[in-house]
This record gives structure tokens, sequence and C-alpha cells, in this order.
């Protein structure tokens, strides 16, 4: 049962920016407005130029809020996995009320106390994941709100990023008149909605591949357990078609959206269409055949260096499979090439909203889905992180003169300086 109120996610990705706001009732999503642009100051996912990625959000937000009939004040927003390091974090104290019952306060204290360490300067804690609370020796309790006890302990999932990267994305959503209600792990939210219950506790490897960069998160037990970050994605495709076919970037795009196969076993041969070639009065004929091994042959070596990251750690071993979403999965074809290569079940994910049954919209509803369906202690932790603590934070939406009730909220590690020994037995420690 997800919370009741509007929710805004926005996805700020390199080829594209997207604004989606629904109404979450009962558990049940309905999608009221959506706006896309085409990005602008943002380059592997990551802001490089704040001005002209404040105006790409601002046009999409605009978009979002006509069709919506709605203004938009608070936005919840995904940030990339980049230099993303995940570790465990505890956290213990004496309950303080006298009458030793646990109450929201302790939940934060906890919390609190499980964040303190010493961080590297450029680093900062992104959020806190509770995994379960020990009360006086009693473990596995989700929820300790109620119960009697001295001794309280927390234990979880601490994620941290670079400063950079957080201050750029959330001084862009503020130079845009937004207010920031929480940064997102895009792995984290796309695994809550891309896998089912069972694939999410048995363990599946996840897949995103975006215009400006390729992600695969390990996801098991629930829990975001390691992501890999290949600097390649859906833009070297169509740089790539551009250079091969000595055609503009926009046409090749073109070119790659209406033929573009990732699968040349898939392409005819017979079947060809004209491209237009710079220097040359006349277009140039050319076989869908040809496009394919273009789009295939880059594809293949993303997929080789994921599939050997992904390898090292023993993800495969995890009974999943493996789900594969964002824009480029659109290309026809590029299960089959990704099952040639992981030796692994592949499927798809495409969302089954109306008119946004399109991979690359998963990540933004992604993050409508993660904040509706957030739970107060996940909240109360969240509040430790300093600023904000209330117990429910809010996104508010604002509905022409009334107001409406808002929403609730809430890598590459592979450049780890741990030696691949070292990598595998932090990841078996949470497989076991």
């Amino acid at each position: 049962m997800g919370n009741t109120g509007i929710y805004v996610g926005l996805d700020i990705g390199t080829t594209s920016i997207k604004v989606i706001v629904a109404e979450y009732i009962k558990g049940q999503m309905n999608v009221i407005g959506v706006g896309s642009e085409r990005s602008e100051g943002l380059s592997r996912g990551v802001v490089v130029d704040i001005d002209k990625a404040v105006t790409a959000i601002q046009k999409a937000v605009k978009q979002a809020e006509q069709k919506a009939n709605i203004d938009i004040h608070e936005v919840t927003a995904g940030i990339p996995a980049n230099l993303l390091e995940i570790e465990p974090c505890q956290g213990m104290i004496a309950v303080a009320d006298e009458s030793k019952e646990i109450n929201d306060s302790d939940v934060k204290n906890v919390a609190a106390a499980a964040l303190v360490r010493n961080l590297p300067p450029e680093r900062e804690i992104l959020t806190v994941l509770p995994d379960e609370f020990v009360v006086d020796g009693f473990d596995g309790i989700k929820d300790p709100r109620g119960m009697l006890g001295v001794r309280l302990e927390m234990h979880g999932m601490l994620l941290t990023a670079p400063k950079t990267v957080i201050h750029n994305m959330r001084k862009c959503i503020e130079r845009a008149g937004l207010t920031l209600v929480q940064l997102v792990v895009n792995p984290l939210s796309l695994g809550r909605l891309a896998l089912s219950d069972g694939e999410q506790d048995f363990g599946t490897v996840l897949v995103d591949l975006g215009g400006g960069q390729s992600t695969a998160a390990v996801i098991h037990d629930h829990k975001l357990k390691y992501t890999y970050v290949d600097q390649e994605g859906g833009d070297y495709i169509t740089k790539d078609i551009s250079v091969v076919l000595n055609t503009s970037f926009d046409s090749a795009e073109k070119i790659k959206r209406d033929y573009g196969y990732a699968d040349s076993l898939q392409a005819s041969e017979a079947e060809s269409f004209p491209v237009e070639v710079v220097g040359q009065d006349a277009p140039v004929t050319i076989s869908e055949k040809y496009l394919a091994e273009i789009v295939e042959a880059r594809l293949t070596q993303v997929f080789e260096r994921m599939n050997k990251a992904l390898e090292k750690i023993g993800a495969f071993d995890l009974p999943g499979g493996i789900v594969m979403t964002g824009g480029v999965t659109a290309l026809p074809g590029i299960a089959e090439l990704a099952s040639d290569i992981f030796k692994h079940n592949v499927k798809l994910y495409i969302p089954d909203e109306m008119g946004l049954r399109h991979p690359s919209f998963a990540q933004a509803l992604s993050l409508i889905s993660y904040t509706a369906n957030l739970g107060e202690i996940d909240l109360l932790a969240q509040s430790a992180l300093g600023g904000n603590l209330k117990t429910v934070p809010k996104a508010t939406v604002k509905k022409q003169e009334e107001p409406v009730v808002e929403a609730t909220t809430e890598k590459q590690t592979t450049e780890k300086k741990e030696s691949f020994s070292g990598i595998r037995k932090f990841l078996s420690n949470f497989f076991e």
C-alpha cells in the first residue's frame, strides 16, 4: 500500500530530462502530467554546466505543469551511481525516555549514531537504509517503536557519493526554482519498480542502458549490494553511426531510432534506407544489416566489460538472471545480444502506464513509486541526515489556488581502491 498524495519524479539524464507527476491513491498510481526535454549541460550522467541544465529542467517542468494543470514546487530527483560506495553501518544508543518505551526520537538518534564516521573530504553521505533494529539483544525487529528496552541498536547500509555530484545536482534543482525533497540513487529506486518481489529477494542483476552511460546493479535480499558504471551509453552508438556513415549527429540519432537493430542477425541485408552524407548532394543508401553491425559493435564492448565486472563478484550465481531497462533497450534484438554475451537469461522491463510504455520513462516512474512506498521508519532514518527532521518529508504540489496533499519521500564502484579479492569478500558477506 503506497502513501496517498501527489508525487513528482525528476529524472535528470544525459540525453533527456523527464518530469512525471502522478497521483497515488491506495497503492494505485495515476500519471497526470509528463514533461520531457532534451538535456543540456550534462555529460555521462553528471552535471557539467549548471546554467544549461537549469534551463532544460525548467522547460521539462513547465511541460509537466501544463499537462497536469498544477504548479510544481517540490520534486524527488534521481542521482547516478557514479563512484557510489555501499558499506554496512550500525549505531547503538540508550533509550532516553524514562518509561523505556522506544519512540520516534530514539529511532532518529540511533540512525544518527550509525552515521558517525570519518569520511574522505570529497565524499558525502547520500542516504542511510535501515535493515533491522536490535532491542536489548533481540534482533530482526523492523519497527521498534512502542517496544520497551534499555539499549537500541540499528543495522543498515550507508550510501556515499562524491560531493561534487551531489552539490551540482542540488544546485541545478534549486536554481530551477524547485525544492529538492530527496535525492535517490537511480539503481535503488529502479530496482523497486522493475524487479518483482522474488527477483529482489533471491538476487537479480539490473542493467540500465541510458544515453550517457550504462549501469549494472546487483539487488539481493531487497538491498542494493553493488553497482558498476560503464561510461558509454546510447550517445556513443549515435556517435559511431555519425562517424562511420559521415552524417550529422542528429541524422545519426534519427537513423538509430528508425532503423537500428542491436543484433545484426535480426537485421535484413535487403532492407535499406537513405542517409544524408556530409559533403554530398545526393543521399547514400545503407542497408539495415550494415547499420546493425555498427550498433552491435558498440553494445558488445559495453556488455563484455559489464560481464567481466559482474563475473568477478559472482553476481551471476544469483538465480534472478538479468533485467534490462533504459532508453537504449528500445533497440530491437538487444535482449538476444545481451543473452549471448552474458550467457544468462535476459528480460526487458517496459513501464505499462498509458502513454509511458517506453523504457526511457522507467527511471522517472521509479522515483515516484519509491517515494510513495517509503515507510515511516525509512523516513525517520533519513531525517537523521540533518536539516529536515520532519517525520514525513513532503513534496508539495499546488493545484492552481488550492494546495494539494503532497508526496512523502525518501556507482563507479569498480573504481574502488580495493583489490578484486577484497570486493569479492565484501559482497560475499551480503550474499550469505
